[in-house]
């Protein structure tokens, strides 16, 4: 396979899919600095399985290959095609990978790549590689707000299903409850909020204490699901201690 070629073949596809006018709003939306092409996200992710049969045998040195070729050229929906790529190949990746995926998330710079590249490529390879729990923890502390919003997301899945490491992500929520970065205020309740739905009395339990540090973006993510009682107490206690500063 030639990957700079295949690349450029998918970003032909992907632009004969282009929905017209959807270019420049998508672009303002998310103060993209990269050109848009106007794709959705289910074509861009029909384009990509297509690919990928066209390549059964696909390894996984092909797969990095055409990553990053696909995401060499400063198009939104050649990038949203890498990442996809990833998370369809998944199982092809290695631990020593989770270099490569760092480095597109520094370059991302937007929720709309982050996020995949966060719970599903990173959460994928933390899982079946545990030692990677170290690469998190030092993301958790990185300068780079999108890094550190890794951090927490790549341990959504498992405690999604009521599994997981939910005292490293409390450890690493703590340490950034205080900042007012609103995509770390958002991870954190977003992960709360998915927690709380197998471990209710977990959330309620970490969040209790913590309502006068949280901002209200953490706070109305994170109760969403609980009961109306624990919910209501939690952010009557948020309300009264805003209202105490």
């Amino acid at each position: 396979m030639d990957a700079p070629s295949f690349a450029d073949s998918i970003e032909r596809e992907l632009e004969g899919l282009a929905t017209p006018g959807r270019a420049p709003k998508e672009k303002a939306y998310l103060k993209s600095e990269l050109r848009h092409l106007g794709t959705s996200v289910p074509a861009i992710r029909k384009v990509v399985k297509g690919a990928r049969r066209a390549f059964p045998d696909l390894d996984h040195h092909e797969l990095i290959a055409l990553v990053r070729a696909l995401w060499s050229e400063p198009v939104h929906e050649r990038r949203m095609a890498a990442v996809e790529f990833l998370v369809l190949c998944g199982s092809l990746l290695r631990a020593e990978d989770v270099g490569l995926v760092e480095e597109l998330i520094r370059e991302s710079k937007t929720w709309a790549l982050v996020d995949t590249l966060a719970v599903s490529v990173s959460g994928d390879l933390v899982e079946r590689h545990p030692s990677l729990n170290t690469v998190l923890d030092r993301w958790s502390a990185d300068a780079d707000l999108w890094i550190r919003r890794s951090s927490l997301l790549a341990l959504l899945r498992p405690l999604r299903r009521g599994e997981g490491d939910f005292e490293r992500f409390a450890r690493y929520a703590d340490a950034m409850l205080d900042e007012e970065e609103f995509f770390i205020r958002k991870a954190i309740g977003w992960v709360l909020r998915e927690t709380s739905k197998k471990r209710p009395d977990l959330v309620y339990s970490w969040l209790a204490p913590r309502t006068g540090r949280a901002s209200g973006v953490t706070m109305r993510e994170a109760v969403r699901y609980l009961e109306p009682t624990r919910r209501d107490a939690l952010m009557a206690a948020y309300k009264e201690g805003r209202a105490a500063l």
